[in-house]
């Protein structure tokens, strides 16, 4: 009787030995967690503000902001000094809010094929000058900005009175600026000096691009920059010339010099006298 029961004990714990050792098996091998790494991240040229479509792009119109390398097909700009200078002065395809990613789908640089045709307005006309980076402004004037157009001329003729030998007009008042050199772009030379030509191209009417022609060849052309409201301003001052007398009172007045009028009486042989008046 011992036997038996000794014997049913043996097989109750060998049979829950392998029940637990078959559950042990029967379960899916443990599986390491791996480690989520977060993809790297660079920094690209986005949008500064909102930008409507048409508009040429000014430095104040872009910023830059970290997107993950993931999201990046090839189209985005990265951040760079030279890289968001290159963009200066494209035009916008689109409308864009704030914060929006540059793609080189979304603009046309300056250079490519239609540019101009795509940034002037109908019946206009597009005239580039030259200036130096002193009469352009040294710089500070972008694609887009409104400026006036100044001629400024000098007479080497002795005969005419020194205060009518320089003088300055507006020739071409509230034109818009749709290109401009790149090293215009830039600013002054660093060092040196340079004051080799570079070009300005402004949007005008086929008049006013026959006045800029004759322009270039009386005098120097420079540039003033226009407030942000002076988009729809009136051309006030376009047939003001403005003389050298009336800068500076050292160059002497425009008035005639005085004409003394001298009679001679003469009385008898040796006596004689003037008179003036």
């Amino acid at each position: 009787m011992l036997f038996r029961v000794l014997f049913f004990v043996l097989m109750a714990l060998g049979l829950t030995g392998f029940g637990t050792a078959a559950w042990i098996m029967s379960r899916p091998p443990a599986t390491a967690v791996a480690a989520v790494t977060p993809p790297a991240k660079k920094m690209v040229v986005v949008t500064a503000r909102a930008i409507h479509a048409g508009s040429l792009l000014k430095p104040e119109d872009l910023t830059t902001k970290e997107v993950a390398i993931a999201l990046d097909n090839g189209e985005f700009t990265v951040e760079s000094i030279d890289a968001q200078r290159a963009l200066i002065g494209s035009m916008m395809r689109r409308a864009m809010g704030p914060g929006e990613i540059m793609r080189s789908a979304d603009l046309t640089k300056p250079g490519e094929h239609g540019f101009l045709a795509a940034v002037m307005e109908p019946g206009k006309r597009a005239v580039t000058i030259g200036v130096d980076a002193t009469s352009g402004s040294a710089g500070l004037i972008w694609p887009g900005d409104r400026v006036d157009v100044i001629l400024t001329m000098a007479s080497a003729d002795p005969t005419v009175r020194p205060g009518r030998r320089v003088a300055a007009e507006t020739v071409l008042p509230n034109a818009r600026v749709i290109a401009i050199d790149q090293q215009l772009v830039q600013g002054a030379a660093p060092s040196g000096g340079d004051a080799q030509s570079r070009t300005v191209t402004l949007e005008v009417l086929p008049g006013d691009a026959e006045r800029v022609s004759v322009a270039m060849r009386l005098g120097r052309l420079s540039l003033s920059l226009r407030s942000a409201d002076a988009v729809n301003a009136t051309a006030e001052g376009r047939d003001r010339t403005t003389w050298a007398l009336d800068v500076s009172s050292a160059v002497g007045s425009d008035a005639a010099p005085a004409i003394e009028n001298v009679v001679r009486v003469f009385r008898g042989a040796g006596e004689a006298r003037e008179f003036k008046f």
